[in-house]
């Protein structure tokens, strides 16, 4: 007889609905970041261009679609992760027999139903995250082959299940065997620090990671105002056939370590634009009221008020990137050697070959625990008063010599390695001595 874990209804909060609470005005929509009406500097925009003037072809059909873009955005095909629960906009399209596939690259996103919509997201430098969608199936001369920017997107991804910006995320809940969400017993954003044994429900995983449990590959049923699953039939999948028919898709996996380095990434990337957009929103306030005063109008932070908010955000930031409080690694974690293959090949890399797109697998996810987005547009691009606080910080926390106690958890061994990797391969980063 199977032993089945059953875990209590949470009966204390029901969940609101999105487009309920996304009725309110967000900050991000307001001066001076002016989200939804500023034009994006991103890949998509970029990408639009080409193809309305017609220097590229991005074929017919979603799969065909899918692949151009893929190759345009320099987005591994081994990256597909798969997701079976009904908690995207397509969910009438969405099934454990019909799971919605999504890739990454560093800075892009894209995700897609076979036979639904395209969907894309891409980072920009300034606004963070941009929502758009596109219709394989459009016969209008007007809409087909055009990427919408889908304001759809923001219902949920505007501050509903992150605080307060653009942004995004993955969440772990409980599935039934058609793919609903059981809410009432709970979900939750996942992080590079939420423990493994919360992951990825709702989500197909293959690779190993031995006598840990996780909650993906599993569906779950309500019983007497329970929620009744076994873990153990989800664990180490290796072959994902027995789930749906993989040949409709690009590849055959959804990748362990590939999820992880998802979880990971958009952390990190909602941690820069939160950083980012509220930078300039005190920034822009000081200087109003600069003005105002006939003071002086300064770029550096001023006010107190201002200081606390540039603090914290460097804070923040550094925290991520160096990875506090990531939730310990089971032993035995194998995922596909493709993807470590594709996501390393791309790495910026000292003379001696070390880098921080390397893999460690053994209690933590790499080897040198500083995050390769510092080397991204959205990092670079970060207000200068608070990109000299980070730097400040993150020369405190990663110098051997009394480095901050804030990270004790790095030792000297791996200190030094981030410092030689950055001084080799981030020359202009402004670290102190």
């Amino acid at each position: 007889m199977k032993s089945l874990l059953r875990i209590p209804c949470f009966t204390a909060v029901v969940l609101a609905i999105c487009s309920a609470l996304g009725q309110q005005t967000e900050t991000y929509e307001l001066a001076p970041i002016n989200y939804s009406s500023t034009e994006p500097r991103d890949a998509v925009a970029r990408l639009q261009k080409r193809i309305a003037s017609g220097s590229i072809q991005i074929g017919e059909g979603g799969r065909q679609i899918v692949q151009t873009l893929l190759h345009e955005l320099k987005i591994p095909v081994e990256s597909q992760i798969l997701v079976y629960s009904k908690t995207s906009f397509q969910r009438d399209r969405i099934h454990p027999s019909h799971p919605r596939a999504l890739f990454f690259g560093d800075t892009c996103y894209v995700g897609w139903v076979p036979s639904g919509l395209v969907e894309v997201t891409t980072i920009d430098p300034i606004l963070g995250p941009i929502f758009y969608s596109l219709d394989p199936n459009s016969t209008s001369a007007n809409t087909k082959h055009t990427f919408v920017r889908d304001s759809d997107c923001l219902r949920c991804h505007g501050g509903n299940f992150i605080r307060g910006i653009p942004g995004v995320f993955a969440r772990s809940v409980f599935t039934s065997e058609e793919g609903e969400p059981l809410l009432r017993f709970g979900t939750e954003i996942v992080d590079f620090r939420t423990p493994f044994t919360n992951r990825w429900g709702g989500w197909y995983v293959t690779g190993k990671h031995g006598i840990a449990l996780h909650r993906g590959n599993v569906m779950a049923r309500q019983k007497d105002d329970q929620v009744v699953v076994d873990f153990r039939e989800g664990a180490n999948i290796t072959d994902l056939s027995r789930f749906f028919d993989t040949s409709a898709y690009l590849t055959n996996s959804s990748d362990i370590v590939a999820l992880m380095v998802f979880e990971h990434q958009l952390a990190m990337q909602n941690t820069l634009t939160r950083a980012s957009l509220n930078s300039r929103r005190m920034l822009d306030y000081q200087q109003k009221l600069q003005h105002d005063l006939k003071e002086a109008v300064t770029e550096e932070p001023a006010y107190e008020s201002v200081k606390s908010v540039f603090d914290s955000a460097a804070r923040e930031v550094v925290d991520d990137l160096l990875f506090k409080d990531e939730a310990q690694l089971p032993d035995g974690i194998e995922g596909a050697p493709a993807f470590q293959r594709v996501f390393t090949a791309n790495a910026p890399r000292t003379a001696g070959g070390d880098s921080l797109k390397d893999f460690q697998l053994q209690g933590r996810l790499f080897k040198n625990r500083c995050s390769y987005l510092i080397y991204s547009d959205v990092f670079r691009g970060l207000p200068k008063p608070l990109m000299k606080r980070v730097c400040e910080r993150l020369s405190r926390a990663i110098r051997t010599a009394d480095p901050d106690p804030r990270y004790s958890y790095l030792g000297n061994e791996e200190r030094s390695r981030i410092v030689s990797i950055l001084r080799e391969t981030y020359p202009d980063l402004q670290l102190v001595d």
